[in-house]
């Protein structure tokens, strides 16, 4: 929100952690020119402590109605309610009364006098949250995480905690040497600690020397293997913490703890990973001579009715790329059409996942008509939506 930043509402503390309770006061103006009023959540303004008791009241209130008090937001008194994103709902009195006690005691031998102040603000909120049963919204299952800052802060305090096992998937293409080398401290660094890392690539990541140099640096600690195709990304740590995307440009995440999620979303990374085939190991031949592996999952997913730009996101590759392997497809086959070319991948026995078909033998096609209705005529030229 404009004008709502960390130099319009000061509230101080560590932001490390996305938990800022207090800290030192500066009066100051924010982005609109209008006066600021800088606290932490043991001082709160009048404002936020009508919108925050009425939330805590009610269970949720409109995201309207914080407008005027983002600091609610920026001390994560409120957050999105993840079962609609047009509401906020309260962290519960006793998990704040938590999070003051911890601030306190991590400042206590630089500011004695802060302990007075918070424990006043304890019982403040020990008043106001009652015996009242909490309602779900308010539970730490799961938790939506807006904005990259509150994401990365939560990670950070996953993987700082994480003791035994990471697993990730990460869609897309080749990696960004600058994008791992970003994560590769904290990865050495759970490495010294003893922690096993497990990820999934897309084969194209394969084409990226940054990723090799990754996983030598890694060494025994860390193991890749690489499909056709993965899911949307996925970060899982000791089996207790997940996180994936809450929208499609990944600047909303969700904090997942429920255990019956978490082992979900492990039973689908264990079945990728067992059908995934190790960095180090080359890919299988498709059997078929002039078709590359590439080509095949092409093949497939084209004989799926997918337009290019859908081929082209599945397999991590931009739309350009693409559109060049289908030619080299269509020639290598003699198709002189996109018809031609539904009946040539059907007579090969392309039209199926790897293994599916004879060994290079031409399959006949069950029918031209089949063929034709399954593989799409090119669609005007777009871009793949991630830009690769």
């Amino acid at each position: 929100m404009a004008g709502h930043g960390t130099d319009a509402y000061p509230h101080g503390g560590d932001r490390r952690g996305g938990d800022r309770l207090g800290g030192p006061l500066a009066v100051g103006r924010d982005g609109n020119g209008r006066d600021a009023h800088p606290h932490g959540a043991d001082r709160l303004c009048e404002a936020g402590d009508r919108v925050y008791s009425r939330a805590v009241r009610r269970g949720r209130v409109p995201r309207e109605d914080a407008e005027t008090v983002p600091c609610l937001v920026d001390l994560a008194l409120l957050h999105p309610d993840p079962d609609d994103m047009g509401w906020l709902v309260p962290t519960a009195p006793r998990e704040v009364m938590t999070r003051l006690l911890r601030g306190v005691h991590e400042e206590v031998s630089a500011s004695r006098a802060r302990v007075g102040a918070a424990v006043a603000a304890v019982e403040w909120y020990a008043g106001l949250g009652g015996d009242r049963v909490q309602p779900a919204a308010e539970s730490t299952a799961i938790r939506v995480l807006d904005g990259l800052p509150r994401i990365r802060a939560a990670m950070d305090q996953a993987t700082e905690a994480c003791v035994s096992e990471v697993l990730t998937v990460q869609p897309g293409g080749i990696r960004r040497e600058e994008e791992l080398r970003e994560g590769l401290h904290r990865a050495l660094e759970m490495c010294r600690r003893g922690v096993r890392m497990r990820d999934l690539y897309t084969h194209v990541a394969r084409h990226g020397q940054g990723l090799h140099t990754y996983m030598e640096l890694m060494g025994d600690s860390a193991e890749a293997r690489t499909l056709d195709e993965v899911v949307e990304r996925l970060i899982v740590f000791d089996r207790t913490v997940a996180f994936i995307p809450a929208n499609t440009d990944r600047t909303m995440a969700l904090e997942i703890r429920h255990p019956a999620l978490i082992e979900y979303l492990v039973t689908v990374f264990e079945r990728l990973w067992r059908l995934g085939i190790p960095l180090a190991t080359a890919l299988p031949s498709t059997g078929i001579e002039g078709i590359t592996h590439r080509e095949r999952s092409i093949a497939a997913l084209l004989a799926e009715g997918h337009q290019d730009a859908v081929v082209a996101e599945r397999l991590g590759i931009s739309v350009r790329t693409c559109r060049a392997h289908i030619a080299r497809l269509s020639e290598t086959l003699g198709a002189a059409s996109r018809t031609q070319l539904g009946v040539r991948i059907a007579q090969a026995g392309l039209d199926g996942p790897p293994g599916s078909g004879s060994s290079g033998k031409p399959l006949v096609a069950t029918s031209t008509a089949a063929a034709r209705a399954r593989v799409p005529a090119s669609a005007p030229a777009r871009e793949s939506p991630t830009g690769r």
